[in-house]
């Protein structure tokens, strides 16, 4: 199986330290602006509008929307009026701050390494940037995206998630499909992308130098080094070493709050003629597949997970969802009313499973089909069945465009 590469950008790919980086961009970026608001209550908002972004758990709100509701409204100024100075900040001035940075030529090698070896790599920087500003840097780093075929940049258009949420790698899968094969994160930030990785049950190289003493536990890296040791350490692994794990209680919530996230992006991409199109005459279209969704959430998972909470040991009848597509009618509904509904039935659900103490995972019940299971059993069912689901919407679009 093809193994997939999630790489960071910053400190990994290109030389930019952060400490020197932000401060610059931040007084550059206040200063085209100043026009607007004076430059350091621009800068203040700044920063607050990406705190903002850090902490975002909504799934049915971009990282850009999270920026603009709370940046444009704090300094009293609509988006389209400074949208023009925006453009021209990325374009002209952005562009110098490469000054500040400096191409690692050991990354281009193991880049071109990787895609030589058939990899698929993903540009995993934390999306709190727009895409302009990733594609430069990748620039910078000598690794332009027109040259070098990478399968995702993440930025804050399409992202809902930031780092260090697990979900921000959840959602890449997602995006991805969830492929099959060895999954890793490489990256330089043992927080926000070792930890934060490992958390979802992915293995993760650490990018350290010699000598240094990874950390215990859980969410200590796989395996570290230089960017040079990443491709033998790979080709050296057994691959049930790389193969994610979406076990973990932290894996799974990330999963669960995933789903949603990635059908917005879909659905908002979605021409009104494809959702109710069929790949075949046994398929669903991506309208049937969200009803599904929905209606397993509020009447299968949703409820299933409050009776186990509030009762000891309790029967679970097994329910047969498939044929309601039909009985439903799930073809003639609104898919987009659909992906509303199951979202807000999710947020409920993971508000549910957030509050969960560690020992009530293993709270027992008797499943109609499965027998014995417990709360963390079914919880990974959920999480599979979203896992599914995702690659057949993504799957009914591709086969339908």
């Amino acid at each position: 199986m093809t193994p997939t590469l999630l790489i960071d950008l910053d400190d990994t790919l290109l030389d930019n330290h952060i400490d020197t980086f932000l401060p610059a961009y931040l007084q550059a970026l206040s200063r085209e602006l100043a026009i607007f608001a004076e430059p350091k209550r621009v800068i203040d908002t700044l920063i607050a509008a990406t705190r903002k972004m850090v902490e975002n758990t909504r799934p049915d709100c971009t990282l850009k929307e999270v920026f603009d509701g709370a940046f444009y409204p704090a300094l009293g100024i609509k988006e389209s009026a400074v949208q023009g100075s925006i453009e021209r900040f990325y374009s002209e001035v952005f562009p110098t701050l490469k000054k500040l940075t400096r191409p690692r030529p050991e990354a281009i090698r193991m880049v071109e390494q990787a895609f030589e070896r058939g990899y698929q790599l993903v540009i995993a920087t934390n999306p709190l940037f727009p895409l302009t500003a990733n594609l430069q840097r990748l620039e910078w780093a000598g690794l332009p995206a027109d040259q070098y075929p990478f399968t995702l940049v993440t930025s804050f258009e399409k992202s809902h998630f930031a780092k260090p949420q697990p979900a921000f790698y959840a959602e890449i899968l997602a995006r991805l499909g969830w492929p099959e094969g060895p999954v890793v994160m490489v990256g330089n930030d043992l927080h926000r992308d070792i930890a934060a990785s490992r958390k979802l049950g992915l293995a993760a190289f650490w990018l350290t130098e010699p000598g240094t003493t990874p950390p215990d536990g859980p969410e200590a890296p796989t395996a570290g080094g230089s960017l040079s040791d990443l491709i033998p350490w790979l080709e050296n692994t057994p691959a049930s070493v790389l193969q994610p794990d979406y076990s973990l209680v932290p894996a799974m919530l990330a999963v669960l709050r995933s789903t949603p996230a990635v059908l917005d992006r879909l659905s908002r991409d979605l021409p009104s003629e494809a959702w109710t199109k069929r790949p075949g005459p046994e398929e669903w279209s991506p309208t049937e597949i969200l009803c599904h969704l929905r209606d397993v959430e509020k009447e299968v998972n949703l409820p299933r997970v409050q009776i186990l909470l509030e009762q000891n040991n309790p029967f679970l009848a097994g329910k047969d969802t498939d044929p309601w597509a039909e009985q439903r009618l799930y073809i003639r509904q609104d898919g987009m009313q659909a992906l509303h509904k199951f979202t807000a039935a999710r947020l409920e659900l993971l508000d549910l499973l957030e509050a969960v103490q560690p020992a009530d995972w293993n709270r027992p019940a008797r499943h109609a089909i499965f027998g014995p299971t417990r709360l963390a059993e079914l919880v990974g069912i959920n999480a599979g069945h979203d896992r599914l689901h995702v690659r057949q919407v993504e799957s009914a679009i591709s086969a339908t465009s």
